[in-house]
């Protein structure tokens, strides 16, 4: 198998049920096999879909203030920001909350327990399932809301409705039978392996034997054959531009960033008064009333990893473009820290939104959205995007290649 991050071609070893391979030079998981690798997947999926539908049943959160109280579904929420002409954070919200993750649940019953499907719908399911897993945001959500409890009290009692704990469960059970999904194990179940005309050695790289990956179902193919046989997926020995799309996303979500901090996310009207607020001022006005826990999470998430995963993409463009040290381990680790961190700047999007949907008590208080919000959220998606464009191989092109012939094995 070669390596998807790295490009080191691994001889793989037989892998006993619990136990997951490892690649000797980046340690990425190459193999993960599950014990029961169909029961376990297809009850999490089933349970998470039945909780995700408790969940949109009932009402999620209350708030009671000075004997007035408003109450809020999960499918309230982006109706509250269409009415607002909000259409563009409604359609982010149902996407990225509940319609990725619910497609990606069903994606895997279907592709788990062989259902009789078209050859060509069984591979366009598998091809979109590991496509759209990043863009899952249930549990950046729950995070959301917990931190609009912390903002709201100040202003009144806070309680949850009875789809608050189905919500809690969904978070979990969607993320565990993600966790219980093994790419090339799947890949496997829907389509051979296709034939290759030449031995692959390992302890090489793939570019170095005239080899390539598929990013897709994980097959080696020649490296000038751009369509992989196996899954339909168009592909190069490296991801074609990838430094220029990345530089050109990076710059974009700079540009955006600015107005972003300086523009309200959001406008508190009080009593007839109205008065915006921007993400900084947010942090200063928890941190002054003594939620500085909270602050600090705002902060991190929402001024911090942008600005920081902002530099990094940058420096793993100038190191990859033969400039730095030739350091791979520490480039790989700055890209899957980037890789994970990314999408949880979402939170204060999020924020917004419950906040917006549920203080709207009349004259007394209501919050609406304002248009810091969306260029956030276009910042996050932005630097999301850059670092998919980015091509991990790049970096290690420039070391030599390290002479492991098998993965490490680890129990799970």
């Amino acid at each position: 198998m070669l390596c998807p991050q790295c490009d080191l071609m691994t001889q793989l070893p037989e892998i006993a049920p619990g136990s997951k391979a490892r690649c000797p030079r980046c340690h990425t998981t190459l193999v993960s096999r599950w014990h029961a690798p169909r029961t376990r997947p297809t009850a999490y999926a089933l349970a998470a879909l039945f909780m995700l539908l408790l969940a949109n049943l009932f009402p999620f959160v209350n708030m009671r203030v000075r004997g007035l109280s408003s109450e809020i579904t999960l499918m309230q929420i982006p109706q509250v920001m269409v009415g607002d002409d909000y259409s563009s954070l409604a359609t982010l919200f149902l996407l990225f909350v509940q319609g990725v993750p619910a497609f990606c649940m069903l994606a895997i019953l279907l592709l788990v327990n062989r259902i009789t499907l078209p050859a060509a719908l069984q591979r366009q399911l598998a091809r979109v399932l590991f496509q759209l897993k990043t863009w899952g945001m249930a549990e950046i959500f729950l995070a959301g809301v917990l931190v609009s409890f912390v903002k709201l009290m100040a202003y009144g009692d806070i309680g949850v409705g009875s789809s608050f704990i189905p919500w809690c469960l969904f978070c979990v059970l969607q993320l565990r039978a993600f966790q219980c999904i093994d790419r090339r194990s799947l890949w496997a179940r829907v389509a051979p392996l296709p034939a290759l005309n030449q031995a692959p050695q390992a302890g090489r790289s793939g570019l170095r034997q005239g080899l390539r990956s598929c990013r897709c179902c994980t097959a080696i193919l020649p490296a000038q054959q751009t369509v992989c046989p196996r899954c339909g997926t168009r592909g190069h020995a490296r991801l074609k531009h990838s430094l220029q799309w990345t530089l050109a996303l990076l710059l974009t979500s700079v540009m955006l960033y600015i107005p972003a901090n300086l523009l309200p996310i959001m406008i508190t009207e009080a009593l007839g008064n109205s008065m915006g607020s921007t993400i900084m001022s947010g942090v200063v006005l928890l941190w002054s009333d003594g939620s500085w826990p909270v602050a600090l999470v705002i902060f991190i998430a929402s001024i911090m990893v942008p600005s920081l995963k902002m530099i990094a993409i940058a420096w793993l463009c100038w190191n990859a473009d033969g400039r730095g040290q030739r350091d791979g381990e520490k480039m790989h680790l700055l890209y899957e820290v980037v890789e994970f961190v990314g999408r949880w700047s979402m939170i204060d999007v999020f924020v917004i939104a419950v906040l917006s949907a549920l203080v709207r008590i009349g004259r007394l208080m209501s919050i609406y959205p304002a248009p810091g919000a969306l260029l956030f959220a276009l910042v996050v998606i932005l630097t999301m995007f850059a670092a998919m464009t980015f091509d991990p191989r790049l970096t290690w092109d420039r070391v030599s290649d390290v002479k492991h012939k098998e993965s490490g094995v680890d129990g799970q």
